[in-house]
Formats: C-alpha cells, sequence, structure tokens
C-alpha cells in the first residue's frame, strides 16, 4: 500500500504541473524570420480534465491509509 500511496502522489503532482503548464505557457506556432505567431490555449476541457484528475490522485493518496 505504500508503493501505491507513493505512486498516487507522485502521478497526481506530475499531472497538475503539466496541466498549469499547458494552461500558462504559449505554444510557438510559427517563426519566419522575425515574425514568430505565438498561441495560447488557455484552460481546455483537457487540460481541466487533467488538472482534476491530478488533484483526485493528490488526495487519494495523501488519504490512503497503510495496512498492517
Amino acid at each position: 500500500m505504500k508503493i501505491l500511496k507513493v505512486a498516487l502522489l507522485v502521478i497526481g503532482v506530475a499531472l497538475i504541473i503539466i496541466g498549469l503548464y499547458n494552461a500558462f505557457v504559449p505554444q510557438s506556432v510559427l517563426e519566419l524570420g522575425p515574425l514568430e505567431v505565438n498561441a495560447k490555449e488557455g484552460l481546455s476541457n483537457q487540460t481541466l480534465g487533467m488538472i482534476g484528475i491530478g488533484v483526485l490522485a493528490l488526495v487519494g493518496g495523501a488519504l490512503l491509509k497503510n495496512r498492517n
């Protein structure tokens, strides 16, 4: 159970970080010499889902108790 708890905590933190990165860092779309076009997607359904699943995994890992 300890391995599952640690895995859930790590996966939860990783999903939250990746979701926030995708939401707030603009992605380079086009570069032509001095002209550069960036796109910022913002909070899409996929990003919100990733953050939500990360929070659930983090809470699940925090509440998971060890069996003796």
